[in-house]
């Protein structure tokens, strides 16, 4: 059948079962947009308030669903608003098409108006971007940029298309997706061998697992593979929900705000196991004092992160899930019963604590969330302090239910990746635990949380500073809190209020249960504004250069 450019692209998000999108309309998609109206009974569109949320809302809904997020968005700075959530999708590997308009084939190079070569901004940002000029090559861009977003390593892609190209007409036939299959053939038996025999003979063995876990469905895997050496378990930031933090073999996470049990573990270790994880610098900081005991065994489905960071005796490329399932069986069942003794008496002696007294703490926040949710909530986070404290003392026990902008540390990104996945999992209670530095960045999505009626409730750890960067000036700067203290006078429930939300002042920690209980039973957005002191800070902590095991407690 005979369609336009923009009809042929909402049939290819049908073929590809992408019936969620959001976006921002202009100029240069008014054709696309035409037709997303007139496909309104099939592809639900979210307008967000801006582009960026657009972003982040298309990738909340990727990590809460495992599908792929899209956004749409015009040429110029439509198009550059996107620049910042397709970043954070790409540091993270969070699938994600980012579809853009552009001036008409003729116009392109002659600067003309809302003219950006986005395809070109993007590229270091992307698993790989387009540009369409001719609408005989518009479907199969569209089905290989679904295709290369989901395969592998998941990351963004951007397809750009000049407005000539949704207007023009050409013949459509419907295709059904090609099967995206496990990363296998890069697994060998060599490799295979090599890492049981490693595994085998360890006699302190410690696994550090990240994001990997989760987009290779590997949760399983992970805790046969625990249990079966005998092993502790650390995650990254990433990998929260990749393996029970309940569970007796969890020590915290590693690194900067490790604990004090993952962080001797990692030093301790004959063989530290990192499975799906990128050995970032705020987990081993110091790279010639991380791990100095230990040999590194490294499964990673992209090549190009073995050796990247710390360097290795051994690694395995491929689907974490597949690495794990093909080793079980060169496995023997392990016990290290000094090694775990230890590890186990660290977690004892050394649990994540915070000061007692009748100030509003915001550890205690998150632990009455815990346990009012009953773990039964997707946690998105925005960045900083918050943030960490979501990750220490709220409970993890499926994938997907924490999310977090861990590669890029995207302030703003929390409010529209919570309404993404809202929208995504909307049998879900979701949370985003946001600083009011961060809330500041991206309030204005409270707008589209209201218009959509998404029951968001923002949880906003208020301390009037930038918390994160008021503590680093306080343990390296002399105190000297330049430009972080945040003086401004905001009532955050009339800001809400004023949205059409509900907002709701907590000053006390007596205030603390009924606020969330009446959060969670508006079914509507809601903004919890917790006051809460400007010198709260987050423990442990490792500082720049320092080895892991060398973290101040308090």
């Amino acid at each position: 059948m005979k369609l336009t450019g923009a009809e042929i692209l909402m049939e290819c998000l049908l073929e590809q079962e992408a019936d969620t999108v959001f976006g921002y309309p202009g100029g240069k998609v008014l054709n696309i947009y035409d037709a997303i109206y007139k496909y309104s009974d099939r592809i639900k569109h979210y307008l967000t308030a801006h582009e960026q949320g657009a972003a982040h809302a298309a990738d909340g809904f990727a990590r809460a669903t495992g599908k792929t997020g899209v956004c749409i968005a015009t040429s110029g700075p439509g198009a550059t608003n996107l620049v910042t959530g397709i970043a954070t999708a790409y540091m993270d590997s969070s699938p994600m098409v980012a579809i853009t308009g552009n001036v008409q084939k003729t116009f392109l190079g002659k600067d003309s108006f809302q003219e950006v070569d986005i395809a070109g901004v993007v590229m270091p940002v992307t698993k790989h971007s387009f540009i369409v000029k001719d609408i005989e090559n518009l479907a199969a861009t569209l089905r290989r940029a679904f295709y290369i977003a989901r395969e592998g390593r998941p990351g963004p892609v951007l397809v750009d298309i000049t407005q000539d190209v949704t207007a023009a007409s050409c013949e459509y036939t419907r295709e059904v997706p090609k099967e995206i299959t496990r990363k296998t053939n890069t697994i060998t038996e060599e490799d295979l061998d090599i890492a049981a025999k490693l595994i085998n003979e360890a006699e302190r063995p410690f696994i550090y697992a990240g994001g990997g876990i989760i987009s290779s469905d590997a949760s399983k895997e992970l805790k046969n593979f625990a249990d079966k050496i005998d092993a502790p378990v650390t995650l990254s930031l990433m990998g929260l929900g990749g393996f029970d933090s309940a569970d007796v073999r969890y020590t915290g996470m590693v690194g900067m705000h490790g604990t004090k049990a993952s962080n001797m573990a990692a030093t301790e270790c004959d063989l530290l196991i990192c499975i799906g994880a990128r050995f970032s610098d705020r987990v081993i900081s110091n790279v010639e004092k991380f791990a100095p005991a230990a040999k590194i065994l490294h499964f990673d489905i992209d090549a190009a992160e073995i050796n990247k960071n710390v360097k290795v005796a051994a690694s395995c490329v491929g689907d974490a899930r597949e690495i794990l399932a093909r080793l079980d069986v060169r496995l023997k069942r392990r016990t290290h019963p000094e090694w775990m003794a230890k590890i186990m008496d660290l977690k004892e002696k050394f649990p994540l604590h915070y000061p007692n007294g009748s100030k509003l703490h915001p550890q205690y926040v998150l632990q009455r969330i815990n346990a009012i949710a009953k773990q039964d909530a997707i946690i998105v986070t925005d960045v900083g302090q918050h943030q960490m404290w979501a990750g220490q003392y709220i409970s993890y026990s499926k994938p997907r239910t924490f999310i977090s902008s861990g590669g890029l540390g995207t302030m703003g990104f929390g409010l529209g990746a919570a309404i993404g996945a809202a929208i995504g999992k909307p049998e879900k209670t979701v949370f985003n635990i946001t600083g009011d530095g961060c809330f500041r960045m991206n309030n204005i999505e409270l707008a589209t949380a209201v218009e959509y009626n998404v029951p968001v409730i923002d949880v906003i750890m208020n301390n009037h500073t930038l918390g994160m960067v008021r503590q680093w000036q306080t343990f390296f700067y002399g105190e000297r809190y330049s430009h972080t203290t945040m003086s401004r006078t905001m009532d955050y429930v009339k800001l809400a209020e004023a949205h059409g939300a509900l907002g709701i002042n907590v000053e006390k920690p007596e205030e603390v249960d009924k606020a969330i209980e009446k959060a969670i039973a508006a079914k509507r957005p809601v903004v919890l504004n917790c006051d809460i002191d400007c010198d709260e800070k987050v423990f442990p902590m490792v500082a720049p250069g320092a080895g892991i095991d060398e973290l101040r407690l308090e």
